[in-house]
């Protein structure tokens, strides 16, 4: 929710379930410094304006057995809404797409995909993405090695730069 006023304790619940979603609520109530029913309302308060999206575990891709990581950027043909829409609800439906970003420049979006094997994904390339309707070209680039995987956002961040206000 764009321009939702947060105060300390609100944005420390935030950081502290972003790098631990599972810890109980009187845990997280010792770590912000207040009892643990004020906190557990403040939780429900930012999971209903949306500001926590949900819990997940972050699961061992490559000890699943999915080797292939590729990321494949996609033009299209048209930009009308109609046509963008069209495309992100085709990945929506796409179990080897993790996540779709439209993009600003000479590539219309960007797909991470994941996939067992490289053939698995060889098939998925050539009889799913670059056989649907209004995708003019597909590139793709295969994932040597991860540097860094970190989700969320930085509130190391958003803490210094709301320091820095008078």
């Amino acid at each position: 929710m764009p321009g939702t006023k947060l105060d300390p304790i609100d944005r420390k619940i935030l950081a502290e379930l972003q790098a631990d979603g599972r810890m109980t609520n009187v845990e997280l109530a010792r770590r912000v410094g207040i009892s643990a029913p004020p906190c557990l309302r403040r939780v429900r308060t930012l999971e209903e304006a949306g500001l926590i999206k949900g819990y997940h575990a972050e699961v061992n891709a490559r000890a699943l057995n999915f080797e292939v990581q590729v990321f494949a950027m996609v033009g299209l043909v048209s930009q009308a809404e109609v046509d963008l829409s069209a495309f992100e609800a085709l990945c929506q439906r796409w179990p080897l797409v993790r996540e779709c970003h439209m993009l600003n420049g000479e590539v219309d979006f960007i797909l991470k995909c994941v996939a067992p094997d490289l053939s698995t994904f060889q098939r998925f390339l050539t009889e799913e993405l670059t056989s649907a309707d209004n995708v003019a070209s597909v590139k793709t680039s295969l994932v040597i090695r991860g540097a860094k995987d970190e989700p969320g956002v930085p509130f190391d961040v958003l803490e210094a730069r709301l320091s820095q206000q008078p």
